[in-house]
């Protein structure tokens, strides 16, 4: 049987395969499957370098799936490979043709969309939310990079999602990193789900977007085996002569190919049943017929397995104390000033980190010299870690979680408030399992100055949703940390750097007193009491620990002893908290500079759940903030200065 085939006919059982198990599943996108079912089977049968047995090895070749409804060719091919599946390497087995029947179950490794962490670990990532696949991509092709592995990887785009900007972000950045190892391929079937998709996203104007980004693309017919197998060989041969202009290709599909009667609009995410089935079946048959000679379950194509994966870079060294590091980098006179913004120490303790964890990257979105995260960069040990990604923060987190899934610990850093652009991909991130760390500097309504376009103030309520649920670890899907001052933001880095999973650690622009020294441990979940007294409690987090650090003086002059407690972490250990708020009449403020929804939130759920008789009093901004010129104005202004808190502990306890 000649190559082509061979390809036509694994097609054409993958395109059977993909009707089937929709039909018996009654959900699933089997016309989107089978416009990709020509594009799998030449990558994951022949052009890949890979093993069934082990999908994730590190070196081999990867399959991004952007268009992840598209899933059930990929499931289909995996079935006939017989691709190992399970969440744990000694308890993989391969999947059979039998597993298909089990698409989107309870307790099936086919979800409804890519998904490794559900025991599918041919991907990388989640995808699904359209548009996201090809930064992950970029994100995996970069670590392989860094790395200097010898690997390839493959993204599949709906031409439909290709109208999404982060594609664009994506694009840019591709060409920006010279990612010449990475392959976007656009499927133009034509097709979205509710029409046709716009002319914009037409194979012709398609390859002349991608021209004008600096691709050499080829638009090829997206179900001619010749085509695909001759377009991907110039890919790889392009790529091993180390031309860094990068490739692309422009299929031209069919959504249904190979079944005219589901094919064209209103059969998205519609798969065929009864009577309907059977004829596209049939047509499948007889399209067989047509572009095969000879037909066997038994053709094989040669799949080139992976290189011997290098042993990794094991950590050296213990990760020097803040003082140290300050004192190596000639800041002897700042750390004896006694005041430092915690956005610096951060980027301290990224340079610190780095010489010492070799797994450590560091990304930005074009404010490095305001976070800080520049202070990685410019070691010369450590700029090829500092990643670029400009002002795309969509892009530049999908890429972490690429980084993360190419075994790298990426540090995503830009301003809090413009974190909100990239909610999605944060959270297809954390369904991912993915390593990232999410740092956000300004935040809050201390900015001051620049007022709301620039101040974080709904990001702690967003984050909270996620550490209120379990990931597939078993742990809170997102810790949140809000460092007080330049101690706890350095020792914070470094505790998130050795966790597995998603943290988002807020720093600040106003340079803050140090409360801590070396000797101080934090952990995850943690909290600190930084004075202990009788009559109530008050919660603060970030800079508000230090305005509720003068309310202390505030209080104490009206006689009432308050404990103040440093609530870096959330979640915290609400047992402790409970215990210590019992201590104090069951009496508790909490004070932050955000929206609602947040830190004192979740001390309501806590008390709530303990049964215990307690009064709360929650303040936050309540109010649309303008800018100012200090820290002090714009606080004054919302109700959540020293003076506020002592009116308020005094309504409290009714004292008169």
């Amino acid at each position: 049987m000649s190559y082509e085939a061979a390809v036509h006919a694994q097609a054409i059982e993958i395109d059977r395969l993909s009707l089937e198990m929709c039909a018996r599943a009654g959900s699933g996108h089997p016309t989107s499957a089978m416009s990709v079912s020509h594009l799998v089977t030449v990558l994951m049968f022949s052009s890949m370098r890979w093993s069934p047995d082990y999908p994730d090895y590190p070196t081999s070749d990867r399959l991004v799936l952007s268009e992840g409804h598209a899933v059930p060719a990929v499931y289909a091919a995996a079935a006939r490979l017989g691709v190992a599946v399970g969440n744990e390497q000694e308890d993989r087995r391969k999947l059979t043709l039998d597993d298909l029947n089990t698409l989107r179950q309870q307790d099936s490794v086919l979800d409804g969309h890519p998904n490794p962490m559900e025991g599918f670990p041919f991907f990388d990532a989640a995808t699904g939310s359209l548009g996201q696949g090809l930064s992950v991509a970029a994100g995996v092709a970069k670590g392989a990079k860094i790395d200097g592995i010898d690997k390839r990887v493959y993204c599949i785009c709906g031409d439909g999602e290709a109208r999404e900007g982060q594609v664009g972000e994506a694009l840019d950045f591709i060409v920006d990193h010279r990612l010449n190892n990475v392959l976007p391929i656009f499927n133009c079937n034509e097709y979205g789900q509710a029409d046709r998709v716009s002319g914009q996203q037409s194979p012709e104007v398609m390859a002349r977007k991608l021209e004008a980004y600096g691709f050499e693309v080829d638009v090829i017919d997206g179900h001619n085996p010749a085509e695909i197998k001759a377009s991907i060989d110039k890919f790889v041969a392009r790529h091993e002569d180390g031309n860094e202009v990068p490739s692309a290709i422009v299929a031209k599909t069919v959504k249904g190919w190979g079944a005219p009667s589901i094919q064209g609009n209103g059969w998205h995410g519609k798969p065929p049943t009864g009577s309907v089935l059977e004829t596209a079946l049939g047509e499948l048959d007889d399209r067989r017929l047509e572009v095969t000679t000879a037909l066997a379950n038994s053709d094989q194509f040669m799949i080139e397995p992976p290189t011997e994966a290098l042993a990794k870079e094991t950590p050296t060294g213990e990760i020097p104390s803040l003082t140290e590091a300050m004192k190596s980098m000639d800041m002897e006179s700042v750390l004896h000033a006694g005041r430092l913004a915690t956005r610096k120490a951060y980027g301290i303790a990224l340079r610190a980190m780095g010489g010492v964890l070799p797994d450590v990257v560091v990304l930005d979105a074009d404010v490095k010299n305001s976070t800080f995260s520049e202070t990685f960069e410019k070691d010369a040990t450590l700029a090829d870690r500092f990643i670029e990604c400009k002002i795309a923060e969509q892009n530049m987190v999908s890429v972490g979680a690429g980084l993360s899934a190419a075994g790298k610990i990426p540090f995503c850093t830009t301003f809090s408030k413009f974190m909100t652009r990239a909610y999605d991909q944060i959270e297809m991130a954390i369904y991912s399992g993915a390593n990232l760390k999410i740092v956000g500097s300004h935040s809050g309504v201390t900015l001051a100055a620049d007022g709301p376009s620039q101040m974080s103030m709904p990001d702690i309520s967003w984050f909270r949703s996620f550490s209120t649920m379990r990931d597939h670890r078993g742990n809170p899907g997102v810790y949140i940390l809000q460092p007080s001052d330049a101690f706890s933001a350095y020792a914070l880095t470094g505790v998130m750097a050795d966790y597995e999973g998603v943290c988002y650690m807020r720093t600040l622009r106003p340079e803050t007193e140090f409360l801590y020294s070396e000797d101080q441990v934090f952990n995850l979940g943690g909290f600190e009491t930084l004075s202990e007294g009788r009559d109530l409690v008050i919660c603060a987090s970030g800079y508000m620990v230090h305005e509720a650090n003068k309310a202390l003086e505030l209080l104490d002059k009206a006689g009432i002893s308050a404990t103040l407690l440093d609530m870096y972490s959330l979640p915290f250990d609400e047992d402790k908290l409970m215990d210590i708020i019992g201590a104090n009449s069951g009496y508790v403020i909490s004070l932050e500079d955000n929206f609602g929804g947040a830190l004192g939130s979740a001390i309501a759920d806590a008390l709530t759940r303990s049964g215990d008789g307690f009064t709360l009093e929650q303040m936050y901004v309540r109010q649309i903030p303008k800018s100012a010129h200090t820290p002090e104005e714009v606080l004054e202004s919302c109700g959540l200065t020293a003076e506020h808190v002592l009116q308020k502990t005094m309504e409290i306890l009714q004292v008169a």
